[in-house]
């Protein structure tokens, strides 16, 4: 009677093991399925589901088979296409913009022209070179104008140079008379430091002489820069 008993279990094991199998081998057959190799199949073409509705994975599942309906984390999304490009309209050319043209008168006025010999005060001489070049820059829009006064060597250092400055400042007083704005004139003195006559020139004392040949030495640089106003 033992024995017939250890033969009926061993018959129903074998029976439950060709069932299983049969059942292993249904899912074998549909894990063909698009989608759901990863996971086990009814004969409905089914995922099999537990009772709180875990999808049962086979033991070939990665989450490369991943579904939406089990794995739905795992799944990746498609990607919206994104719209083409709106085209914008070229804007129309601009029309080219010129630049004012930048430009500079200058001059070199004889300071004797200007002033009296050891003078600061204008002369009517003096006026009339500074009327023409107010005149000769009226179709420059000035940004700046400067006025360099020099001397020669005749006296000290120090005289020399309060000389020149004096004689810039007379030059931009008479150019604000004349309409030009105070902030755009510059004026400096350089004294005796720049001479135009050469070393050796001009030899001895003072003299009458001597003070003609120095005569180069005394002028006033008078240069104004701006834009162009002719085009």
């Amino acid at each position: 009677m033992t024995y017939a008993l250890i033969t009926k279990q061993m018959t129903l094991a074998v029976s439950c093991a060709l069932a299983f199998g049969l059942v292993s081998g249904a899912a074998s057959a549909q894990s063909g399925t698009a989608n759901k190799s990863g996971y086990a199949i009814d004969q409905r073409n089914e995922v099999v589901k537990s009772g709180t509705g875990l999808c049962w994975r086979t033991g070939s599942w990665t989450p490369a088979l991943a579904i939406e309906e089990c794995d739905p984390d795992l799944v990746k999304k498609p990607v919206a296409a994104m719209p083409a490009p709106r085209q914008i309209a070229a804007a129309p050319a601009a029309a080219p913009v010129f630049a004012p043209k930048p430009a500079s008168h200058r001059v070199k006025l004889d300071a004797d022209t200007l002033f009296d010999f050891d003078k600061a005060d204008l002369r009517p001489a003096g006026r009339a070179a500074l009327d023409d070049f107010v005149a000769k820059s009226k179709d420059i829009k000035p940004e700046v104008i400067m006025a360099i006064g020099h001397a020669d060597r005749f006296g000290s250092d120090a005289y020399n140079q309060n000389l020149s400055e004096q004689r810039a400042a007379t030059v931009k007083a008479y150019l604000v008379s004349k309409g030009i704005e105070p902030n755009r004139v510059y004026t400096e003195g350089k004294g005796e430091t720049q001479p135009l006559t050469k070393a050796g020139d001009c030899l001895g004392a003072k003299s009458a002489k001597v003070i003609a040949c120095l005569q180069p030495d005394r002028h006033v640089d008078i240069e104004v820069v701006g834009t162009s106003t002719v085009n």
